[in-house]
């Protein structure tokens, strides 16, 4: 398949830039042990990249865990709160956001976390993450009404560049399989760099998949080489 040139770039979070998914694997775990159940490789991978509520109602229906939306995410709030200002960066991706930055095409961020949440997450990169145009937060945005796989946030995110630029133009990085069905339901190219145990089928609607952010050749996509 051709590579098109682009000319924004829309990162999603979790997973992608930031190693969180180790620290909600850990949480989720343990809030479904609580209540004597496993947490599954399949339940995990059809809520990665969900809205917060979405997510905690897979987990809920799914676990068949004898709580509330609400209850959940009281758990996973306070689970969450210690870990996730200590959260590092995934390689590749401080030299990739400071390169696109430098090469002036402009870069923003669709995250399903909420606003709270992504602002806990960024706590020791706020320098790398300031150069970012903007951050759409779907599970606080008033604008954003269905998550991932639906194409709504990076639709939206797209909107918010003072360019408006046609979706064909603009780059998705995801992780996730419901992540990558969004871009692509956008009309997005979309770079995935997923988990090791993600399936063929998981992967088939990425334009390309690579191991690490540490591969991606930006001219392939008509950017400034490194």
């Amino acid at each position: 398949m051709g590579f098109q040139p682009v000319t924004h770039c829309i990162f999603d979070l979790d997973g992608l830039l930031l190693d969180t998914e180790s620290t909600y694997l850990k949480l989720y775990t343990a809030i479904a042990a609580k209540y004597n159940k496993e947490y599954p490789w399949s339940v995990r991978m059809k809520l990665m990249g969900t809205l917060e509520r979405d997510s905690a109602k897979i987990m809920i229906e799914d676990l068949g865990l004898p709580i509330t939306v609400d209850e959940f995410l009281s758990q996973q709030h306070a689970g969450l709160q210690n870990v996730l200002p200590e959260v590092d960066l995934l390689p590749g991706a401080e030299r990739l956001i400071r390169h696109l930055h430098k090469s002036k095409i402009p870069i923003a961020v669709a995250t399903s976390s909420g606003e709270d949440s992504y602002n806990l997450k960024i706590t020791r990169h706020k320098a790398v993450m300031s150069m970012f145009h903007h951050i759409v937060c779907g599970s606080s945005d008033t604008e954003v009404k269905k998550g991932k796989p639906a194409p709504d946030i990076y639709l939206i995110c797209a909107s918010r560049f003072a360019e408006k630029p046609k979706p064909e133009k603009c780059l998705v990085f995801e992780d996730s399989p419901n992540g990558v069905k969004a871009a692509h339901a956008a009309g997005m190219q979309v770079v995935m760099v997923p988990d090791e145990r993600a399936t063929d089928i998981e992967m088939k609607e990425a334009t390309i998949v690579l191991r690490s952010l540490e591969d991606f050749k930006p001219e392939m996509f008509g950017i400034t080489p490194f």
